[in-house]
Protein backbone atom coordinates (compact mmCIF):
# COMPACT_ATOMS: atom_id res chain seq x y z
CA UNK A 1 0.00 0.00 0.00
CA UNK A 2 3.03 2.16 0.93
CA UNK A 3 3.12 5.78 2.23
CA UNK A 4 0.43 8.14 1.15
CA UNK A 5 1.25 11.35 -0.32
CA UNK A 6 0.52 13.84 3.03
CA UNK A 7 2.26 11.01 5.07
CA UNK A 8 5.13 11.03 2.89
CA UNK A 9 4.86 15.54 3.51
CA UNK A 10 4.82 14.97 7.05
CA UNK A 11 7.99 12.68 6.96
CA UNK A 12 9.61 15.67 4.74
CA UNK A 13 8.66 18.32 7.31
CA UNK A 14 10.04 16.46 10.20
CA UNK A 15 12.78 15.88 8.23
CA UNK A 16 13.45 19.25 7.08
CA UNK A 17 12.84 20.50 10.90
CA UNK A 18 15.80 18.74 12.31
CA UNK A 19 14.03 18.53 15.59
CA UNK A 20 13.23 15.54 17.29
CA UNK A 21 10.00 13.45 15.66
CA UNK A 22 7.02 12.50 17.23
CA UNK A 23 5.13 10.17 15.87
CA UNK A 24 1.37 9.33 16.89
CA UNK A 25 -0.62 6.48 16.44
CA UNK A 26 -4.21 6.64 16.73
CA UNK A 27 -6.39 3.41 17.52
CA UNK A 28 -9.53 1.42 16.21
CA UNK A 29 -12.96 3.67 15.29
CA UNK A 30 -10.34 6.64 14.85
CA UNK A 31 -8.52 8.64 12.54
CA UNK A 32 -5.10 10.92 12.64
CA UNK A 33 -6.79 13.80 12.94
CA UNK A 34 -7.85 12.97 16.63
CA UNK A 35 -4.13 13.41 17.32
CA UNK A 36 -4.24 17.18 16.30
CA UNK A 37 -4.58 19.05 19.93
CA UNK A 38 -1.35 16.47 21.03
CA UNK A 39 0.11 17.14 17.79
CA UNK A 40 0.05 21.08 18.33
CA UNK A 41 0.89 20.91 21.70
CA UNK A 42 4.23 18.95 21.26
CA UNK A 43 4.95 21.11 18.24
CA UNK A 44 5.18 24.07 20.75
CA UNK A 45 7.20 22.18 22.69
CA UNK A 46 9.62 22.04 20.18
CA UNK A 47 9.34 18.73 18.74
CA UNK A 48 8.28 18.10 14.82
CA UNK A 49 4.85 15.84 15.03
CA UNK A 50 3.54 13.74 12.34
CA UNK A 51 0.30 11.46 12.65
CA UNK A 52 -0.01 8.47 9.68
CA UNK A 53 -2.57 6.93 9.53
CA UNK A 54 -3.92 3.07 9.11
CA UNK A 55 -3.45 2.01 5.45
CA UNK A 56 -5.80 3.21 3.25
CA UNK A 57 -7.76 5.39 5.69
CA UNK A 58 -9.94 8.36 4.37
CA UNK A 59 -8.99 12.25 5.24
CA UNK A 60 -11.99 13.10 7.09
CA UNK A 61 -14.58 11.70 9.74
CA UNK A 62 -17.61 12.69 6.98
CA UNK A 63 -15.53 11.12 4.06
CA UNK A 64 -15.18 7.60 6.30
CA UNK A 65 -19.21 7.68 7.51
CA UNK A 66 -19.97 7.54 3.86
CA UNK A 67 -17.69 4.75 3.09
CA UNK A 68 -17.16 2.88 5.65
CA UNK A 69 -16.29 -0.54 3.94
CA UNK A 70 -12.96 1.15 3.56
CA UNK A 71 -11.99 0.30 7.08
CA UNK A 72 -12.86 -3.66 6.55
CA UNK A 73 -10.19 -6.29 6.72
CA UNK A 74 -6.73 -4.07 8.09
CA UNK A 75 -5.41 -6.51 10.78
CA UNK A 76 -2.69 -5.56 13.28
CA UNK A 77 0.42 -6.77 11.20
CA UNK A 78 -0.52 -4.64 8.13
CA UNK A 79 -0.98 -1.33 10.54
CA UNK A 80 1.95 -1.68 12.70
CA UNK A 81 4.00 -2.51 9.53
CA UNK A 82 2.72 0.49 7.84
CA UNK A 83 4.33 2.38 10.91
CA UNK A 84 7.44 1.16 10.42
CA UNK A 85 7.77 1.80 6.64
CA UNK A 86 7.02 5.86 7.81
CA UNK A 87 9.06 5.45 11.11
CA UNK A 88 12.02 4.29 8.97
CA UNK A 89 11.78 7.26 6.72
CA UNK A 90 12.72 9.87 9.16
CA UNK A 91 16.49 10.70 9.87
CA UNK A 92 16.12 10.54 13.24
CA UNK A 93 14.18 7.94 14.90
CA UNK A 94 11.12 8.95 16.65
CA UNK A 95 9.51 9.33 19.81
CA UNK A 96 6.09 7.26 19.57
CA UNK A 97 2.59 7.39 21.33
CA UNK A 98 -0.17 5.89 20.59
CA UNK A 99 -3.54 5.04 21.96
CA UNK A 100 -5.86 2.04 22.50
CA UNK A 101 -4.68 -0.42 19.70
CA UNK A 102 -2.65 2.69 18.84
CA UNK A 103 -0.80 2.11 21.94
CA UNK A 104 -0.56 -1.67 21.11
CA UNK A 105 1.44 -0.79 17.66
CA UNK A 106 3.34 1.18 19.89
CA UNK A 107 4.79 -1.18 22.01
CA UNK A 108 5.25 -3.41 18.57
CA UNK A 109 7.28 -0.45 17.08
CA UNK A 110 9.48 -0.15 20.09
CA UNK A 111 9.66 -3.92 20.32
CA UNK A 112 10.90 -3.25 16.83
CA UNK A 113 13.72 -1.22 17.59
CA UNK A 114 11.99 1.44 16.09
CA UNK A 115 11.22 4.43 19.12
CA UNK A 116 13.78 6.64 20.68
CA UNK A 117 11.41 6.74 23.58
CA UNK A 118 7.51 5.95 23.39
CA UNK A 119 3.99 5.85 24.89
CA UNK A 120 1.29 3.21 24.92
CA UNK A 121 -2.03 5.03 26.57
CA UNK A 122 -4.77 2.69 27.33
CA UNK A 123 -3.14 0.24 25.45
CA UNK A 124 -5.06 -2.42 23.95
CA UNK A 125 -3.79 -6.77 25.74
CA UNK A 126 -1.20 -8.29 23.81
CA UNK A 127 -0.18 -12.38 23.66
CA UNK A 128 0.35 -12.70 27.57
CA UNK A 129 -1.56 -10.39 29.32
CA UNK A 130 -3.98 -12.15 30.84
CA UNK A 131 -6.59 -10.17 32.47
CA UNK A 132 -9.60 -9.61 30.38
CA UNK A 133 -12.15 -8.09 33.06
CA UNK A 134 -16.08 -8.06 31.94
CA UNK A 135 -15.82 -3.96 31.17
CA UNK A 136 -13.57 -5.23 28.37
CA UNK A 137 -15.32 -7.83 26.92
CA UNK A 138 -18.52 -5.68 27.33
CA UNK A 139 -16.92 -3.36 25.60
CA UNK A 140 -15.43 -5.44 22.67
CA UNK A 141 -18.83 -7.27 22.25
CA UNK A 142 -20.55 -5.03 19.61
CA UNK A 143 -17.91 -6.78 17.37
CA UNK A 144 -16.84 -10.33 18.96
CA UNK A 145 -20.30 -10.92 19.71
CA UNK A 146 -20.69 -11.66 15.90
CA UNK A 147 -17.74 -13.69 14.39
CA UNK A 148 -19.08 -12.74 10.71
CA UNK A 149 -17.69 -8.99 11.69
CA UNK A 150 -14.12 -10.60 11.86
CA UNK A 151 -13.61 -9.50 7.83
CA UNK A 152 -16.45 -6.28 8.32
CA UNK A 153 -16.06 -2.89 9.48
CA UNK A 154 -18.16 -2.07 12.43
CA UNK A 155 -19.31 1.01 13.77
CA UNK A 156 -20.11 1.94 17.34
CA UNK A 157 -24.02 3.29 18.30
CA UNK A 158 -23.76 6.09 20.52
CA UNK A 159 -25.12 4.03 23.42
CA UNK A 160 -21.85 1.48 22.66
CA UNK A 161 -19.36 4.45 22.46
CA UNK A 162 -20.71 5.82 25.47
CA UNK A 163 -19.58 2.61 27.15
CA UNK A 164 -16.74 1.82 25.88
CA UNK A 165 -15.21 5.72 25.55
CA UNK A 166 -16.96 8.13 27.54
CA UNK A 167 -18.33 6.76 30.54
CA UNK A 168 -16.16 8.97 32.78
CA UNK A 169 -17.46 12.22 31.12
CA UNK A 170 -20.52 14.21 31.03
CA UNK A 171 -23.22 13.07 28.20
CA UNK A 172 -23.10 16.26 26.73
CA UNK A 173 -19.19 16.22 25.41
CA UNK A 174 -20.05 12.36 25.02
CA UNK A 175 -22.60 12.96 22.64
CA UNK A 176 -20.13 16.10 21.20
CA UNK A 177 -17.52 13.65 20.90
CA UNK A 178 -19.67 10.98 18.66
CA UNK A 179 -20.45 13.67 15.98
CA UNK A 180 -16.78 14.71 16.03
CA UNK A 181 -14.19 11.54 16.09
CA UNK A 182 -15.08 8.00 15.65
CA UNK A 183 -15.81 6.37 12.56
CA UNK A 184 -16.24 2.74 11.24
CA UNK A 185 -13.31 0.23 12.73
CA UNK A 186 -12.10 -2.79 11.12
CA UNK A 187 -13.50 -6.06 13.46
CA UNK A 188 -9.70 -7.86 12.36
CA UNK A 189 -7.32 -6.42 15.55
CA UNK A 190 -10.20 -7.00 18.03
CA UNK A 191 -10.53 -10.69 17.46
CA UNK A 192 -6.83 -10.95 16.52
CA UNK A 193 -6.14 -9.64 20.32
CA UNK A 194 -8.79 -11.21 22.21
CA UNK A 195 -7.52 -14.80 21.04
CA UNK A 196 -3.72 -13.68 21.38
CA UNK A 197 -3.28 -16.01 24.23
CA UNK A 198 -4.74 -19.21 22.79
CA UNK A 199 -3.31 -18.46 18.97
CA UNK A 200 0.72 -18.91 19.17
CA UNK A 201 0.78 -17.21 15.48
CA UNK A 202 -0.94 -14.41 16.74
CA UNK A 203 -0.43 -11.09 15.41
CA UNK A 204 -1.20 -9.20 18.49
CA UNK A 205 2.60 -10.11 20.40
CA UNK A 206 4.54 -8.05 21.23
CA UNK A 207 8.75 -8.37 22.13
CA UNK A 208 8.94 -6.82 25.29
CA UNK A 209 12.68 -7.96 26.46
CA UNK A 210 14.59 -6.13 22.76
CA UNK A 211 17.27 -4.64 24.64
CA UNK A 212 17.03 -1.89 21.58
CA UNK A 213 12.61 -0.85 22.50
CA UNK A 214 13.48 2.11 24.56
CA UNK A 215 12.20 4.05 27.66
CA UNK A 216 8.60 3.30 27.80
CA UNK A 217 5.40 4.85 29.72
CA UNK A 218 2.01 3.43 30.33
CA UNK A 219 -1.10 5.41 30.78
CA UNK A 220 -4.37 4.00 31.63
CA UNK A 221 -7.40 5.75 32.91
CA UNK A 222 -8.56 4.81 36.43
CA UNK A 223 -12.20 4.10 34.69
CA UNK A 224 -11.32 2.67 31.86
CA UNK A 225 -14.33 -0.05 30.35
CA UNK A 226 -12.81 -1.29 27.62
CA UNK A 227 -8.59 -0.95 28.45
CA UNK A 228 -9.23 -1.11 32.47
CA UNK A 229 -6.06 -0.67 34.31
CA UNK A 230 -5.74 -4.97 35.13
CA UNK A 231 -4.70 -4.84 31.19
CA UNK A 232 -2.17 -1.70 31.86
CA UNK A 233 -0.67 -3.75 35.19
CA UNK A 234 -0.37 -7.08 34.08
CA UNK A 235 0.98 -5.50 30.07
CA UNK A 236 3.61 -3.49 32.68
CA UNK A 237 4.74 -6.36 34.30
CA UNK A 238 5.84 -8.22 31.05
CA UNK A 239 7.31 -4.80 29.71
CA UNK A 240 9.26 -3.46 32.98
CA UNK A 241 11.58 -6.91 32.62
CA UNK A 242 12.94 -5.03 29.50
CA UNK A 243 16.38 -3.56 30.32
CA UNK A 244 15.11 -0.29 29.31
CA UNK A 245 13.24 2.52 31.76
CA UNK A 246 9.45 1.18 32.35
CA UNK A 247 7.57 3.41 33.70
CA UNK A 248 3.53 3.42 34.14
CA UNK A 249 0.65 6.30 35.32
CA UNK A 250 -2.98 5.45 36.12
CA UNK A 251 -4.98 8.43 35.67
CA UNK A 252 -7.91 8.46 38.40
CA UNK A 253 -11.44 8.86 37.31
CA UNK A 254 -10.55 9.03 33.45
CA UNK A 255 -11.89 6.58 30.51
CA UNK A 256 -10.80 5.68 27.49
CA UNK A 257 -11.42 9.11 25.88
CA UNK A 258 -9.11 10.61 28.07
CA UNK A 259 -6.82 11.56 24.68
CA UNK A 260 -9.31 13.30 23.06
CA UNK A 261 -11.90 14.87 25.61
CA UNK A 262 -11.66 18.13 27.76
CA UNK A 263 -9.32 16.32 30.03
CA UNK A 264 -6.97 15.40 27.31
CA UNK A 265 -3.98 18.29 28.27
CA UNK A 266 -3.44 16.93 31.66
CA UNK A 267 -2.55 13.75 29.84
CA UNK A 268 -0.38 15.08 27.00
CA UNK A 269 1.21 16.76 29.89
CA UNK A 270 2.60 13.57 31.92
CA UNK A 271 3.06 12.50 28.20
CA UNK A 272 5.44 15.32 27.51
CA UNK A 273 7.39 15.23 31.06
CA UNK A 274 8.44 11.73 30.03
CA UNK A 275 9.55 12.48 26.64
CA UNK A 276 11.95 15.38 27.62
CA UNK A 277 13.28 13.31 29.98
CA UNK A 278 14.48 10.73 27.68
CA UNK A 279 14.18 12.62 24.00
CA UNK A 280 14.63 16.29 24.46
CA UNK A 281 12.99 18.60 22.19
CA UNK A 282 15.92 19.65 19.40
CA UNK A 283 16.01 23.37 18.42
CA UNK A 284 15.46 24.23 14.75
CA UNK A 285 18.25 25.54 12.57
CA UNK A 286 17.55 29.03 13.11
CA UNK A 287 17.14 28.52 16.90
CA UNK A 288 20.90 27.34 17.07
CA UNK A 289 22.20 30.26 14.77
CA UNK A 290 20.87 32.48 17.08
Amino acid sequence: MGIAAWEADEVRHANESERTPVLFVHGLWMLASSWQPWRSFFDQQGYATLAPGWPDDPATVEEGRAHPDVFAGKHITMITDHYEEVARTLRRPPVIIGHSFGGLITQQLAGRGLAIASVAIDSAPFRGVLPLPFSALKGAFPVIGNPGNYRRQVMLTFEQFRYSFANAIEEREARELYDRYPVPGSGMPLFQAAFANVKPSTEAAVDSLNPDRGPMLMITGGDDHIAPPAILRASFAKQKRNPSTTEMVEVPGRGHSLVFDSGWQDVAAIALSFVQRFAPASPNPAQRAE
